[in-house]
């Protein structure tokens, strides 16, 4: 601790208005920081620089970062299996809204939405641009905020069981 009877009140200012001038900057950083929201739960951000095209019409981000005392979730590979009997639906679409359902359930599971999930790793049986297009359209029903996870799609000949179709893994960030 400085002790600052030792000191000229010229001196004690000029020791102090770093200090100020570095809290100040700090607030005003965060306070216009249009990424750094108080009433979020988590401390997520979203990154698409402006060298690279535009991924939200995709339904994805180029990265995201989680920054806060937590803890990581991974979750398994969710399919588009209804139930517990995990019916298959030959239907791509109610696959996809299952698989995402699916997802949303084990998030709550652990006490997290889909607002805290980092990445998704996408696996889709004969990948094709109307499956993709599908794929996006149900993304953006569930991501309303346009905030995506990063993702990556991987098309695949065959899932683990005969009729699926689509299989959805996640890592989230949980804030302690």
């Amino acid at each position: 601790m400085i002790n600052f009877q030792f000191f000229t009140d010229k001196t004690k200012y000029f020791l102090l208005s770093p200090l100020f001038i570095l809290l100040l900057t700090g607030y005003f950083k965060t306070a216009n920081d249009p990424l750094h929201n108080q009433n979020d739960m988590s401390d997520i951000h979203y990154k698409n620089p402006k060298g690279l095209f535009d991924p939200t019409p995709f339904a994805f981000s180029h990265s995201t970062t989680a920054s806060d005392k937590g803890s990581y979730v991974f979750i398994s590979g969710q399919s588009g299996g209804e139930g517990l009997e995990h019916k298959l639906s030959k239907d791509f679409r109610i696959q996809v809204k299952t698989a995402l359902q699916n997802l949303e359930t084990v998030l709550k599971a652990s006490g997290l939405t889909t607002k805290d999930v980092l990445k998704i790793t996408v696996l889709i049986v004969d990948h094709d641009q109307e499956k993709l297009g599908i794929w996006t359209e149900e993304m953006h029903k569930v991501w309303k905020n346009n905030q995506f996870p990063a993702s990556t799609l991987i098309p695949v000949p065959k899932l683990a069981l005969d009729g699926m179709l689509i299989e959805v893994d996640a890592i989230a960030f949980k804030v302690l």
